[in-house]
């Protein structure tokens, strides 16, 4: 990565922010010590082998998500030479066996890459709900674990709010605004390593050939390097670009959506994103034009489209109770 990238802000008071203004300033955030006191960041803080040790303790011996990548990989996900698949084979383990191997793989030099993915704590480590809560979300928020060694999982976004909290080793973020996604070759939307669509351009090969506005993106480009008990806010649709750089890393994080109208929208919206590309991608220039100013005006503009419609004809576009939305949804249906 060439020149000095920006840092992300970082919030300046010792109490923790408030859960509302986070989800209004809609941009990163790093809270240092937001964990600190946490029982896991205390056995990291001791070791790695305390930290192995305490959670190891808590495993239930369910099975989660793993990654295995060969050493030639770098650790780096993403895909295979060909292009039909993917640089790492899935596997199904328990979270202590996972530890055991990232404990042999630490004492190697040509280590494989090793990922525990995603994995809801309540379902494998349940006890570690009570002692590891953020006490200004929701209980039903539900945790998320990660556990891995020196892991690079390439600029990507969610749909959701995310807090990210570093419980053992060292993460370094590197966040881009939405409007890079130009900028950071972004592969497909529908067949991405986990499900997430990832940029193929490494941020440390700026200089290659096939990618040649990354510098654009990299010059824009946010970072910082989380600790034990630090933690991060991540917007939705914010590009992040997360490097694991101990033998042993993890970190819990919590996806949420704010509360919307009950029947407005799926728990995903994903999938409306790739309609859209399947219903305009493909029409003449002009069309496609129209239909953005189209787009612009009912749903992306400040403005109120419907200021000059009576209140009680407004249709899709005003309040709709639950019968009328079952309406409009049928009716969108009939139209795919």
């Amino acid at each position: 990565m060439s020149g000095a990238p920006a840092a992300i802000e970082e919030h300046a008071g010792v109490r923790p922010p408030v859960l509302a203004e986070l989800v209004e300033r809609a941009r990163p955030l790093v809270i240092r010590g937001l964990c600190r006191d946490w029982p896991m960041v205390g056995w990291a803080r001791q070791s790695d082998d305390a930290f192995a040790r305490g959670l190891a303790a808590l495993d239930n011996g369910s099975e989660v998500d793993a990654l295995l990548m060969s050493p030639e990989q770098q650790g780096v996900i993403g895909y295979n030479a060909a292009f039909d698949g993917f640089n790492y084979t899935h596997h199904r383990i328990s979270i202590g066996q996972g530890l055991q191997r990232l404990a042999q793989y630490s004492r190697r030099g040509d280590a494989p890459g090793l990922a525990i993915q995603s994995a809801p704590v309540a379902g494998c480590l349940p006890g570690l709900l009570e002692n590891h809560a953020l006490p200004f979300l929701d209980r039903a928020i539900q945790p998320r674990i990660w556990i891995g060694n020196r892991v690079t999982t390439p600029a990507h976004f969610d749909e959701y709010h995310n807090i990210a909290c570093v419980v053992c080793g060292v993460r370094r973020f590197t966040l881009f605004a939405p409007e890079q996604v130009r900028n950071l070759y972004v592969g497909p939307l529908d067949f991405a390593p986990t499900g997430a669509a990832i940029s193929i351009a490494r941020l440390d090969r700026p200089d290659d050939p096939r990618f040649p506005r990354l510098k654009l993106a990299l010059a824009e480009a946010q970072v910082a390097e989380l600790h034990p008990g630090d933690a991060i806010y991540i917007p939705p649709l914010w590009w992040h670009h997360v490097e694991s750089l101990q033998r042993i890393n993890a970190l819990v994080n919590y996806w949420w959506q704010p509360v919307r109208p009950a029947g407005y929208a799926a728990d995903t919206v994903l999938g409306c994103l790739m309609h859209c590309v399947l219903a305009f991608r493909t029409l003449p220039p002009a069309q496609r034009g129209a239909w953005r100013t189209l787009l612009d005006h009912y749903v992306f503009g400040d403005g109120d489209p419907v200021a000059h419609i009576p209140a009680g004809r407004r249709g899709i576009l005003g309040p709709l109770t639950p019968e009328q939305l079952a309406e409009a949804r049928a009716s969108i249906r009939r139209y795919l």
